[in-house]
C-alpha cells in the first residue's frame, strides 16, 4: 500500500477488509495533510482503532458513487472541504469562478453548490437510516439559521436541509472521538445529544442538558432584520467554551440545539494531532491530472497554532476555530521542521511557521484562562485591552530553534501577522527579527482600511496604528539593510464604508504612494457579524443602524478608487468623485488622482483621445516594463516631444568603425 487510507475496494481488500467502521466523504480532492481537515479526522479515527475509508469528490449527479465502497459498519461523516463550497464556487460579485486549488488540476465543477447538503441526502438515499454526521467549515458557519449571500435569502441549519443526525461545529477532533465511541458502543444516533461542539434537532428543550439561552426562530429572523441582528449577536457572545451556555432556534415544530463549544485541544493533544502518520501528499491517483494545486502553498509549512482573538468582523475563523489560542510544543514543530528537510524537494526554505495568526502563541490575557473570553469586548481593535499579554518570548525562542536546524536556510512567516499586537510588545525583540530573518522580501498585513470609522465596523485597529508600524517597518530595513517591502490587503464596500469613505481610502493611497493590484470587494460568508452587518443594515453589537454599499455600481466605484491609475477605470473614478463632491481631485496637482478632460471633447473623443495618447507614449515593450517597474502608466506620463519637420535620425556610414569607448 501507498501510506493513504483506501479509497477503493480493491485498496480494502489489498488491506484484508471485508467491513470498515467510517466512510469520510469530502469535496475536495483527498490530500493527507495536517492543514487539510477531512484528513485529519480519518487519520483521528484511524489512530483510535477504526477502519477508515475516504470518498473524495463523489459524482453526486449518480447515488451509485455512494455506494462504491460498501456500507461502512458505523456511520458517514462528511465535509464539504476546507471551504464552504459557494465561496470556492463564486466570486464576490456571484461570479462563476473558473479554477477550485482543491481539486486535481485545478479543475472547477468537480464538487456541488452547497456540497454538504447535497451529499447528505445523497448518503440518506443510498444507505437509508446510517448515522450521518456534518462538519467542517460549511456546516460550521452554517449551523443557525442564516443569510445566504447567493439566494439573498434566510437559509434554515444546514442540520435540517441536510437530513444527518449531528452537526460538528469548529475543530472537531474531541466531538468527534466521543461520537465513534458512542456509535461503537451500540448507543443510537439519536441518544447522543450531550457531546459539546455538536448541534442536533429535538422536540422540545428538555433534550438540552446545560444551561441554555434561546434565539428567535428561523421563521423571526427571516421576516424581521432586528430579530436576526440579535440572534446573531447571542450565538457570538455564547461561543466560548468556558463561559459558553448552549443555543436553541426554533424551525417551525423543531428544536435546534446547539451545545457549548467543545475545549480547544491542549498542547500534547494537539501535538499529537499533527504528528499523526500522514503521507502529507495529494494521493497519487491525481498524478495523471495535474496534481492538486493547494498542497503548493502548505507542502513545506508549518501550523503552530489555532485560534484568534483578533476578531475581525469579517472574518469566519472566530466563528469556527473561536478566540482561545492553543500552541504546539516546540519539541514536536522541531520534529516535523526536521521531517520536511528530508523531502526529497526541500530547498531549504520553510515556507511558512503559522497559524490563523501567525504571532499569537498564547490565550489573551491570564483571566481568559480562568473565565473565558470577555462578553461584547475585543482584545486588539479599537485599541488594546488594559490586560492584553502582549509577548513573543516563545515564538521567538521557537523560530531561533528552527533558524539553527540543519538543512535550514530561511524560516518565512507568511500566515496573518497582528502588527497592532506587535506594537503592544514593549520589548520590540520580535519586530527586529522579523525584518532581519523571516520577511520573504514582502511582508502582507491587512490594515484593510484607512478610515477609523469604517475600521470600526470591521473589528480592526485605527489607521494610526498601521502608520506607527509601517514606520518602524521602514526604520528597521534601513537599520538592517534590507530591501524589503510592506504589501496592505485593502478591503472595499465593506458594511460602513460610503462612498466618501472609499474616496477617502484613494487619498491614502496616494499620498503613501501605494496602489494594489489586487482589491478585495467585501464578501459576506455565512454566520459573520460583518454578514449580519449587510443583511440587516444593524450593527448588531449596538443595534443602530450602518450604512451598507449593496448597489453593484457604487461597489464597482469604490473598488476602482483603490486603483485610480488605471486608465480603463477613469470613467468611473471621474464619476465617483463628482458624485462624492470631491472634484478637488481632478486636476494636475499631487493630490490629484485623475487629470481634467480634454474642454470640449465628448465621452468618444475623450476615449479616443486617451487611446491614441497611451498608444503614443507606450513605446516599445521594454519601455512598457521600465514604466511598470517605476509604477508609471501612460495617463500620467508626459507626452513625447514632437519630432521638427523634416527631421530624420542620421544614418550611419557604410563601413563606419564603432568609436571606442573611453
Amino acid at each position: 500500500m501507498n501510506g493513504f487510507l483506501p479509497v477503493t475496494k480493491p485498496e480494502m481488500e489489498a488491506l484484508g477488509w471485508e467491513w470498515f467502521d467510517f466512510l469520510i466523504i469530502t469535496g475536495d480532492a483527498y490530500v493527507d495533510h495536517p492543514t487539510f481537515g477531512p484528513a485529519i479526522i480519518s487519520r483521528v479515527l484511524e489512530a483510535e482503532g477504526y477502519r477508515v475509508a475516504v470518498l473524495a469528490q463523489p459524482d453526486w449527479s449518480s447515488p451509485a458513487a455512494f455506494a462504491a465502497l460498501g456500507r461502512p459498519r458505523l456511520g458517514v461523516m462528511l465535509s464539504a472541504g476546507n471551504l464552504d463550497s459557494m465561496v470556492a464556487h463564486y466570486t464576490a460579485a456571484r461570479r462563476r469562478r473558473h479554477d477550485d486549488a482543491y481539486s486535481p488540476g485545478n479543475r472547477a465543477g468537480l464538487r456541488p453548490d452547497r456540497a454538504t447538503i447535497v451529499y447528505a441526502n445523497c448518503v440518506r438515499q443510498v444507505f437509508g437510516d446510517i448515522p450521518i454526521v456534518i462538519g467542517g467549515l460549511e456546516a460550521s458557519l452554517r449551523r443557525f439559521a442564516h443569510y445566504d449571500y447567493w439566494e439573498d435569502k434566510v437559509r434554515r441549519s444546514v442540520l435540517l436541509d441536510s437530513q444527518a443526525d449531528l452537526l460538528v461545529y469548529g475543530m472537531g477532533e474531541r466531538a468527534t472521538r466521543e461520537i465513534a465511541a458512542r456509535l461503537a458502543s451500540g448507543t443510537p444516533v439519536g441518544e447522543i445529544t450531550d457531546v459539546k461542539g455538536t448541534c442536533f434537532v429535538a422536540d422540545s428543550a428538555a433534550s438540552c442538558v446545560y444551561s441554555k439561552a434561546e434565539v428567535p426562530s428561523f421563521e423571526a429572523v427571516s421576516a424581521d432584520k432586528r430579530a436576526y441582528a440579535q440572534a446573531n449577536q447571542v450565538e457570538y457572545n455564547e461561543h466560548d467554551p468556558i463561559r459558553g451556555r448552549a443555543i436553541l432556534q426554533r424551525h417551525g415544530e423543531k428544536l435546534l440545539v446547539v451545545n457549548p463549544p467543545a475545549m480547544p485541544l491542549n498542547t500534547e493533544e494537539l501535538d499529537f494531532v499533527a504528528e499523526l502518520p500522514y503521507v502529507r501528499e495529494p494521493h497519487p491517483m491525481y498524478d495523471g491530472m495535474g496534481g492538486v494545486p493547494a498542497i503548493e502553498e502548505v507542502r513545506f509549512s508549518v501550523a503552530h497554532n489555532r485560534g484568534c482573538f483578533g476578531a475581525c468582523n469579517f472574518c469566519s475563523l472566530a466563528f469556527h476555530q473561536g478566540r482561545m489560542i492553543t500552541s504546539r510544543s516546540h519539541d514536536s514543530v522541531i520534529r516535523e521542521v526536521k521531517m520536511l528537510t528530508r523531502h526529497p524537494g526541500f530547498k531549504g526554505y520553510i515556507h511558512d511557521v503559522g497559524g490563523p495568526t501567525a504571532n499569537f502563541r498564547h490565550p489573551s490575557c491570564e483571566r481568559q484562562r480562568k473565565h473565558g473570553l470577555c462578553k461584547n469586548r475585543a482584545c486588539l481593535a479599537p485599541a488594546p485591552c488594559p490586560n492584553l499579554d502582549a509577548d513573543h518570548t516563545d515564538y521567538l525562542k521557537l523560530l531561533r530553534e528552527l533558524r539553527e536546524l540543519p538543512g535550514i536556510k530561511k524560516i518565512f512567516i507568511r500566515s496573518g501577522i497582528r502588527f497592532d499586537y506587535m506594537l503592544a510588545d514593549k520589548s520590540g525583540e520580535f519586530f527586529a527579527e522579523l525584518v532581519q530573518h523571516h520577511v520573504s522580501g514582502q511582508l502582507k498585513v491587512a490594515p484593510e482600511h484607512c478610515v477609523n470609522g469604517v475600521l470600526d465596523y470591521m473589528g480592526k485597529p485605527h489607521i494610526e496604528v498601521y502608520e506607527k508600524f509601517r514606520q518602524k517597518y521602514d526604520r528597521l530595513n534601513r537599520r538592517y539593510e534590507k530591501e524589503q517591502y510592506i504589501v496592505p490587503y485593502l478591503m472595499s464596500s465593506h458594511p460602513g464604508c460610503t462612498l466618501q469613505d472609499a474616496v477617502q481610502l484613494a487619498e491614502w493611497l496616494n499620498r503613501t504612494g501605494r496602489q494594489p493590484e489586487q482589491v478585495q470587494d467585501f464578501y459576506p460568508t455565512p454566520g459573520t457579524l460583518s454578514t449580519c452587518m449587510y443583511y440587516t443594515g444593524l450593527d448588531p453589537r449596538t443595534m443602530q443602524p450602518v450604512y451598507v454599499p449593496t448597489d453593484p455600481h457604487e461597489k464597482a466605484m469604490q473598488r476602482a478608487l483603490m486603483q485610480w491609475k488605471r486608465p480603463e477605470k477613469r470613467a468611473l473614478i471621474l464619476e465617483a468623485l463628482q458624485k462624492a463632491g470631491r472634484q478637488d481631485l481632478i486636476g494636475y496637482g499631487k493630490h490629484c488622482l485623475i487629470r481634467p478632460s480634454r474642454p470640449g471633447a465628448g465621452r468618444g473623443e475623450q476615449k479616443e483621445h486617451r487611446d491614441k495618447k497611451g498608444a503614443s507614449q507606450r513605446g516599445t515593450p521594454s519601455k512598457q516594463k521600465g514604466q511598470k517597474q517605476k509604477g508609471l502608466r501612460a495617463e500620467h506620463s508626459a507626452p513625447m516631444p514632437k519630432r521638427k519637420a523634416g527631421w530624420a535620425r542620421p544614418k550611419p556610414k557604410k563601413n563606419a568603425k564603432p568609436k571606442k569607448k573611453g
